[in-house]
Order: structure tokens, then C-alpha cells, then sequence
């Protein structure tokens, strides 16, 4: 599929020196899901910020279904949706007004049955009269989104969309994108929840210190990067690790029966085999036996870190 989002060693430096991009290069697709995951400070709304006009780079480019966000900045902007982090809105405004002014900010014709069917599929319908103020947090959030989507941009980018709101509302904003990937738009998406990434996301871009370190699919990732734990459960306690396993680097879990080994899936061999063999020799018996995949959180952690070092 072809990209609708290109991204050329887009490049920010700050008067005082500080490099908050550097030569960020990325190409992203129509129709897909991009987590961008980082830690605080790490260059991701800086780089939304840019793409999206707010923020001028010092150097790259960036083109948005071939509009160029420099030269062409109006065409490239009546593509792009944008849910920032901070919700800033008219308190005494209502909701329906509030969305039909962001569509005529854009210079879209006026449509309410457009604005209809958008407050309906984020369950604020219901809500279109009631002023600003005078909704929750996550109602907020919801009409940051309809705000966004007025225009019927091609691609939107949220900020940090679930940041504050509890757990049962976040899997319902996990659902909209679902439903807004569905109506053919790309999302970006910038996360700290690493289960929203994975949970939602087709790839994920991972961030740092301004650079991207990866950007990869998520399956992939996960199988390439990612290190499965074997866990070998006995019948019995034990107080030690027998020395005839010690080549397994084995760990005893507090229950003193469950043995812990850490293999690569992409090894030619993974000794798996081998190890229940030398258990059995060591006079232990197996009451069973259960296997776990890394998390993203776990391999997205291990990036940094490495990164940091």
C-alpha cells in the first residue's frame, strides 16, 4: 500500500542548542495504525507538532498525500486531523456548535448531517446541547476527536488520546480508532499505555532523544525481538536448583516448584528438549509445563535502555 505520509530527515533544533529532532525518516500508510511509543521528552509531539504545522523544522521535509507541509501548507493541512494532549475548549459553547466551527475553520461547507453522524459514533449525540463545561473528562476527549474529524481528514494524529481517563473508557476510545480505521483513515498515534499499542496498532515506531530506534510491525516485532519463558512446574518443592542444570541459568520461583527458562525463538536449537531431559535425570518430576511471550512493554523498556546506555 502506498504511503500517504512521507517523512524525510525531519530535523529540529531549538535556539539554545537542543536538538529535538534528529533526521527523523519515515514513511507511513494509507489505512494504517502507527503507535509512536517514548518517554517523556522523547520527540513525539514535537514531531506531530511539525508535521501537523505548529512547530517550523529546521531542516527535511514531510509530505502529505504529495502536499508538502512547507510549500503546500494548506492542502497538506485540510488532510490532517489532529487530537492534541491538552483539552482546551470554549467552556460555554456546546458540543454540536463546537464541531461545526472546526469544519468551517477549514473552509468545508457547512454539513450538520455530516457532524451528526460524527457525534453519533462517539456516543455524544446525546450531549450535542450541553455546554462544554459541562461534560466529563472523557466526554472532552471524545469531542476533541469530533473536532478533528470534522473536515473528514485523510489522517489523524492523536496525542496521548486516553491520558487521565480510567480503564473501561479507554477500551472504548480502542474501539473508535478501530471504527475510524474501518472508514479507511490512517491514525498516529503516540501512547505511554504499551498495551494500547498493543492491543490497537498494525506497526509501532519507537522513539528516543529525538531519533527513531525502530519502526517495525507489531507481530514482527514481537517475534524477532521478543524472548519466550518456559516455565517447568513440579510436583514436589524445592529449596535449590539442582547443579546439573545450572548450564539453563534457570530461575526458582517463591513457590519453590516453578522453574523459569529463558530461550530464543528465533535459536536453532532452544534446548528445551535437552532441559526436560536433565530434569527428569535429576530426579524431579514435572507437574507441567507453560510458556510466555515478551511483552512490547518489555521489549520497548529493553530498547531504551540500551539506547540510554
Amino acid at each position: 500500500m502506498a504511503a500517504i505520509l512521507t517523512i524525510r530527515e525531519l530535523r529540529k533544533t531549538y535556539p539554545d542548542g537542543f536538538q529535538a529532532l534528529k533526521g527523523v525518516t519515515l514513511d507511513i500508510k494509507a489505512g494504517e495504525i502507527l503507535a509512536l511509543l517514548g518517554p517523556n521528552g522523547a520527540g513525539k509531539t514535537t514531531l506531530i507538532s511539525t508535521i501537523c504545522g505548529i512547530i517550523t523544522p529546521t531542516s527535511g521535509s514531510v509530505t502529505v498525500d504529495g502536499h508538502d507541509i512547507t510549500t503546500d501548507f494548506r492542502a497538506a493541512r485540510r488532510l490532517i486531523g489532529l487530537v492534541p494532549q491538552e483539552i482546551q475548549l470554549e467552556p460555554f459553547e456546546t458540543v454540536f456548535n463546537t464541531v461545526r466551527f472546526s469544519r468551517g475553520i477549514f473552509g468545508k461547507p457547512r454539513n450538520d448531517a455530516l457532524i451528526q453522524d460524527i457525534l453519533r459514533k462517539l456516543s455524544l449525540w446525546d450531549k450535542k446541547d450541553s455546554p462544554l463545561k459541562a461534560l466529563s473528562g472523557g466526554m472532552k476527549r471524545r469531542v476533541l476527536i469530533a473536532k478533528a474529524l470534522s473536515h473528514e481528514p485523510r489522517v489523524l494524529f492523536l496525542d496521548e488520546p486516553t491520558a487521565g481517563v480510567d480503564v473501561e473508557l479507554r477500551k472504548d476510545m480502542w474501539g473508535i480508532v478501530a471504527d475510524l480505521k474501518a472508514d479507511g483513515v490512517t491514525i498516529i498515534l503516540t501512547t505511554h499505555y504499551i498495551e494500547e499499542a498493543e492491543a490497537i496498532a498494525d506497526r509501532v515506531g519507537i522513539i528516543n532523544h529525538g531519533e527513531l530506534l525502530l519502526v517495525e510491525d507489531k507481530a514482527t516485532l514481537l517475534a524477532r525481538m521478543g524472548e519466550k519463558q518456559l516455565d517447568v512446574i513440579l510436583t514436589d518443592t524445592i529449596d535449590t536448583i539442582p547443579d546439573t542444570l545450572a548450564p539453563f541459568n534457570l530461575s526458582l520461583g517463591p513457590d519453590g516448584k516453578t522453574l523459569t527458562y529463558t530461550y530464543d525463538t528465533n535459536a536453532e536449537r532452544t534446548g528445551i528438549t535437552t532441559l526436560l531431559q536433565q530434569v527428569a535425570a535429576a530426579g524431579l518430576v514435572l507437574a507441567d509445563v507453560q510458556t510466555r511471550q515478551s511483552t512490547l512493554e518489555q521489549i520497548f523498556v529493553g530498547l531504551v535502555r540500551e539506547d540510554a546506555a
